[in-house]
């Protein structure tokens, strides 16, 4: 083999160790916009499906959706999918699996023939940040008296139709619904909450280790390189006898 093609096959087998080492591959990820998990019959959903070109997402009961041939779309992060109309039926979990298996996190939606909706976030919100709850009038978007409900128990009564935490903990985790005097009542949610944790790539011991790492992987390839060299010159030489008894 030639020596310059030998030395350019091993330097693209390190990059392509590296890169296979240090890349970090995320979950995947299902979000869908409108971020909320209540919607009103005949509205339209779009699935956010994060780390794949092509979003085929799955209801647990009716299987494949069948609009996503026809609606996908690339994004910077992956691609989507949109159901122009929901129905009754459309509600339940959904969420898509990649092609080697790896399923998303699920989202449970929840399509109503009423009036009312509770808009709460469909993907968990983090601890110490503020989340508002909004109770949903489909006849009328001007401020309306509405009562909040945990667990089925009445926490909140507001003029303006919405609710704010402003310091989200796992104790506000719960099922959540709320009610219109005169007009009517929503579906109950599921409000979650996620824990924060601390992403340890991004520690300095982290960061001083990787470079330290690349620095020797990069010694050791010069060095196996230089090794290279060295023996395919001692071969020539020695399978050349004119070279050696040249001056």
């Amino acid at each position: 083999m030639d020596f310059r093609a030998l030395c350019v096959k091993l330097v693209m087998s390190v990059i392509i160790l590296l890169c296979a080492h240090d890349q970090k591959i995320d979950a995947a990820s299902l979000h869908i916009l409108p971020n909320r998990l209540q919607f009103f019959e005949y509205e339209a959903v779009t699935f956010y499906c994060d780390g794949v070109d092509y979003c085929e997402v799955v209801h647990k009961v009716k299987g494949k959706i069948k609009t996503c041939p026809n609606t996908k779309k690339r994004t910077p992060t992956g691609s989507s999918c949109t159901i122009t109309n929901v129905y009754l039926d459309d509600s339940g979990e959904y969420w898509y699996e990649t092609e080697g298996g790896i399923r998303s996190n699920s989202i449970n939606i929840s399509v109503t023939a009423g009036s009312v909706i509770l808009e709460s976030p469909a993907i968990p919100v983090m601890e110490g940040e503020a989340v508002t709850l909004s109770c949903r009038n489909k006849l009328t978007p001007s401020d309306f008296m509405a009562d909040f409900y945990k667990y089925g128990v009445h926490i909140s009564n507001t003029s303006t139709g919405n609710m704010t935490i402003y310091k989200v903990s796992k104790s506000d985790e719960g099922y959540y619904k709320c009610s219109i005097l005169g007009v009517g009542e929503s579906p109950e949610s599921w409000f979650s909450v996620t824990e924060t944790k601390t992403d340890p790539s991004s520690q300095p011991s982290c960061h001083i280790y990787l470079i330290l790492r690349t620095v020797f992987t990069i010694i050791m390839v010069a060095l196996l390189l230089l090794l290279v060299g060295l023996l395919h010159s001692g071969k020539i030489g020695a399978t050349n006898p004119n070279l050696s008894s040249i001056p």
